[in-house]
């Protein structure tokens, strides 16, 4: 409803998740984002457990 279309429903759920997720692990959502998605393209796919929001440094 707040959307726009279902796909739109969808995509927000995935952000509210991932924000949520980091404030539970007591990352600041802004700063682990920015950091991931600078990061990610030259992350190795063996290695992506390290960007999650638990293994984050807190505070940063």
């Amino acid at each position: 409803m707040f959307a726009g279309s279902e796909r739109g429903g969808k995509a927000m759920a995935i952000a509210f998740t991932l924000i949520e997720t980091a404030k539970l692990n007591g990352v600041d959502p802004q700063a682990w984002l920015t950091d991931v998605l600078s990061r990610i393209a030259d992350h190795k796919i063996n290695r992506i457990d390290e960007l999650l929001p638990w293994n984050y440094p807190a505070g940063e």
